[in-house]
């Protein structure tokens, strides 16, 4: 079995990203690892570069501004590096992603597991979605739960924006990817930079959706769904979380939006049902 690796990334370090963490958090498990750096303004490439691992393979690109539409610059981007790996699964990780040390091995095993199996094309992880600080990540519906991060290369698949695969079985329409679910958590840290490099990612890749810049005040957040991290983060990023202690707080006069009354509802079925609403970009099988 032979597995591939791949990423995106521009910018990533005056936006804050702890991309040299999330390569390196997975690239023991991976006999190869493709990095698509975009043309930056900072020295991201040569951030890359130091991590001098034989496994790891640079292709340098320039995004396209003139789409905006839906993030598809995104999926561009992530189709380039996949279209450049050459092993039996495709691992794609996003920057700001990492995942536990404790974990690795049951990753490798699911994906000797399904190998073979021609009913499973794709491989599926739950997800933690930090917020504010270390010890606080969002549960609710609103935020994906889990997501799809590894994919059979032999599958014809393409990523409209980016975040997940869609399966064309004809030229004109796709599906989501028959999958099977790892019991792995991804750490996802996004949520956790600073104010400004969220508010400077936000002028700078909001033009990709056909959006203008957004505001990001993470005080502005419903603090029901905020709840405490109780486990352990990866040691490889130790180093990178700031150090603070408790709960984030939102702030206390803060009225949920249409949307996060939406989802509080919807987490009250959830409760009483034990069922999972939030979105899913793949099928169980």
């Amino acid at each position: 079995m032979k597995v591939s690796a791949f990423t995106f990334i521009k910018n990533g370090q005056i936006l804050g990203y702890p991309f040299i963490q999330s390569i390196q958090s997975i690239l023991p498990i991976v006999d190869e690892f493709i990095v698509n750096v975009g043309k930056s303004e900072d020295d991201t490439l040569k951030m890359i570069k130091s991590i001098s691992d034989k496994k790891i393979k640079i292709i340098q690109s320039q995004w396209n501004d003139t789409i905006s539409d839906r993030g598809y610059v995104y999926g561009q981007q992530k189709m380039i590096a996949q279209f450049n790996c050459t092993g039996d699964w495709a691992f794609y990780i996003e920057g700001d992603e990492v995942y536990h040390e404790a974990d690795l091995k049951q990753i490798l095993k699911s994906m000797k597991m399904y190998l073979n199996d021609p009913n499973v094309e794709a491989l599926v992880f739950d997800f933690k979605h930090f917020y504010g600080n270390p010890n606080s990540f969002l549960d609710s519906p609103g935020w994906y739960r889990s997501e799809a991060r590894i994919i059979k290369n032999s599958v014809r698949t393409y990523a409209p924006d980016g975040l997940f695969w869609l399966v064309l079985e004809s030229n004109k329409k796709g599906r989501y990817p028959k999958s099977k679910k790892t019991g792995v958590t991804c750490y996802h840290y996004g949520w956790v930079r600073s104010e400004a490099q969220m508010n400077l990612k936000s002028s700078k890749v909001q033009k990709y959706w056909g959006g203008e810049p957004v505001k990001i005040d993470y005080t502005k957040m419903d603090q029901s769904i905020i709840k405490r991290f109780k486990g352990t983060h990866p040691k490889i990023v130790e180093d990178w979380l700031p150090n603070e202690i408790g709960l984030f707080e939102a702030d206390k006069n803060y009225k949920p939006t249409q949307k996060q009354k939406k989802h509080r509802i919807m987490i009250g079925f959830e409760n009483i049902f034990g069922v999972d609403l939030s979105k899913k970009h793949f099928k169980l099988v």
